[in-house]
């Protein structure tokens, strides 16, 4: 299943995204409200939970100076990246892609694809605040 948040323009350079993106605990800041536990467990491991959900440990798995940031699953049942496309549009300008890949039954796909989209969306839009 490979999921896209809309690209968001954000008035910073690639290389301050890409910072801001790099350093876990940042995270926290994207977050929806409806969440119920954040842990940075490493320099580049955090866990999550949503109320409701699953708890997530994501951990930071490629980076591409200053254009991509790739986080994991680490542990637990299902495997899936959270990919940090980040491309310069100006002077001190960048838009910023987050993209979902993960592999899921039919069945797990049809039940998640939408709150899964719609946490893509909001850790995406709370970029240009967070930074």
């Amino acid at each position: 299943m490979n999921l896209e948040s809309p690209k968001i323009n954000v008035e910073k350079s690639p290389e301050d995204v890409f910072n801001f993106l790099s350093d876990v605990k940042n995270f926290e800041s994207l977050m929806p409200e409806n969440i119920s536990k954040f842990e940075v467990l490493e320099d580049d491991k955090f866990l999550f939970a949503l109320k409701g959900m699953p708890e997530i440990i994501l951990k930071k798995k490629e980076v591409v100076p200053p254009n991509k940031i790739v986080l994991g699953a680490a542990g637990g049942k299902i495997d899936f990246s959270l990919i940090g496309h980040i491309i310069e549009t100006g002077n001190n300008a960048s838009e910023v892609q987050l993209k979902f890949d993960g592999n899921f039954n039919p069945m797990m796909a049809m039940m998640i694809k939408g709150p899964i989209s719609k946490f893509i969306e909001t850790l995406a839009t709370s970029i240009p605040k967070a930074i």
